[in-house]
């Protein structure tokens, strides 16, 4: 069955490729079609489009619809297109007549839309509650190791003393600003495009403001040609958000992966988190950063991707847009089990000691030696060169008092300042 049937039959090869993905992809659309349609059925009915006998035949045939969506029973065969035009042919078995009234003042393109955008605001809800769960482990470590020292690295050369309570707070910090673009994507999907029907509204005296209300949108989307203009910014504004999210994580898994090295030795992995050599039996490999890192740094092309796939186009429906589903839905998912990996695996990395004991990091000291000269009176111009010069002729010898008392205070950590602002973040 299509739902734009004319009485003709479409070439195979022309349905295949038009078809797509779809049969497939849809599954992520089902649940949230069927509550629409709930929505649509409820407001033609107030409107007196379809009678209360037949809403109520509906409401009924859509929650069976929904249990078997939820069971993972319901599923797309090749008789159908897509999942519209399957729910609509189970509502005709299940309702005779009222069935076919269910797409009265209603196209495709606002089913579709209207779908995809309460798939994309449940999901950025939930997934933001996954990154505020790893910014609470973050804060957490970076508290219970706010006094272990760790080379700063500049130029990938020692620079600084740094602390593993600094890094740890960085990114959690970094990953609330990340949030902020998240937001900013809900904000987009939260708008409601049902009843801008093929973009120029209808001419039925349907109430816009009701399914507006009942699908838990926030706003609606009121010029029926903006509305369609949704579709590509919505799947936009979430791609930019979960690339946002995977630049800061694919930074701190390249950190890990360097931190994990013999050469570094900062961090440890429990060995049962880590994969081996088939002939060097002495590796434990941290391929669980690694797999992040390059899965974070393709997560962070989807922008690009979805700019090159419409970038070009006018206003209106453009089948241009079924191609969205492939570029976006998968990879979202894919982002939500790299969240979990690292939910899982961040609480049971192992913090290394001894390891500034080295003489190669002597010289990450030299600014505390600067500050020590200043206060005896030297100028900082002058004492930036007395200590150049000394680490240039090997008579350098780092500031003790600054080695054996400082440790992680040195640094305005400001951890109390960061929880605050993720409490009123979450608030």
């Amino acid at each position: 069955m299509k739902i734009w049937d004319k009485g003709f039959s479409v070439n195979d090869k022309i349905e295949k490729f038009t078809v797509g993905k779809d049969r497939i992809l849809d599954g992520y659309l089902a649940k949230y079609d069927a509550i629409a349609s709930k929505a649509q059925a409820n407001m033609l009915s107030k409107v007196g489009i379809i009678s209360s006998d037949d809403n109520q035949k509906l409401q009924t045939a859509l929650d069976e619809i929904l249990v078997q969506i939820e069971a993972g029973e319901f599923e797309i065969d090749e008789n159908y297109e897509d999942i519209h035009s399957k729910i609509e042919a189970e509502l005709i078995i299940k309702t005779g007549d009222a069935g076919k009234m269910i797409h009265t003042a209603r196209s495709r393109n606002d089913q579709v839309l209207v779908a995809i955008q309460l798939f994309l605001k449940e999901y950025l809800s939930e997934t933001k509650s996954k990154v505020l769960s790893l910014i609470d482990i973050l804060v957490e470590k970076a508290e219970t190791h706010q006094n272990d020292l760790l080379p700063g690295y500049t130029h990938f050369q020692a620079a600084m003393p740094n602390s593993f309570g600094m890094w740890f707070s960085a990114y959690a910090e970094n990953l609330l600003s990340d949030l902020y673009f998240f937001d900013a994507a809900f904000k987009v999907a939260d708008q409601n495009p049902l009843g801008s029907g093929a973009g120029f509204g209808t001419s039925f005296g349907i109430d816009r403001k009701m399914t507006t209300e009942e699908l838990g949108f926030s706003e609606m989307a009121v010029s029926s040609v903006g509305a369609q203009m949704l579709r590509g910014k919505s799947e936009k504004s979430t791609a930019v958000a979960i690339s946002m999210v995977s630049g800061t994580l694919s930074k701190l898994s390249y950190d890990l992966v360097m931190y994990n090295s013999q050469d570094m030795g900062f961090v440890k992995l429990p060995k049962e988190m880590t994969t081996g050599s088939s002939i060097m039996p002495h590796k434990k490999n941290p391929d669980v950063f690694e797999l992040t890192r390059a899965h974070c740094n393709r997560l962070q092309g989807l922008p690009n991707d979805i700019i090159l796939t419409i970038n070009n186009l006018p206003s209106g429906y453009h089948r241009d847009f079924q191609i969205l589903k492939e570029i976006l839905f998968e990879p979202m998912v894919q982002f939500n089990d790299i969240l979990d990996i690292l939910i899982f695996a961040l609480p049971q990395l192992e913090i290394k000691s001894g390891f500034m004991d080295q003489e190669k990091y002597d010289s990450i000291y030299t600014v505390e030696n600067i500050n020590h000269l200043l206060q005896t009176g030297t100028s900082f111009r002058d004492a930036y060169k007395i200590v150049g010069i000394s680490v240039d002729d090997g008579t350098y010898v780092p500031h003790k008092e600054f080695k054996t008392s400082h440790l992680g205070s040195i640094h305005n950590l400001g951890l109390e300042e960061i929880r605050e602002k993720i409490k009123r973040y979450k608030a």
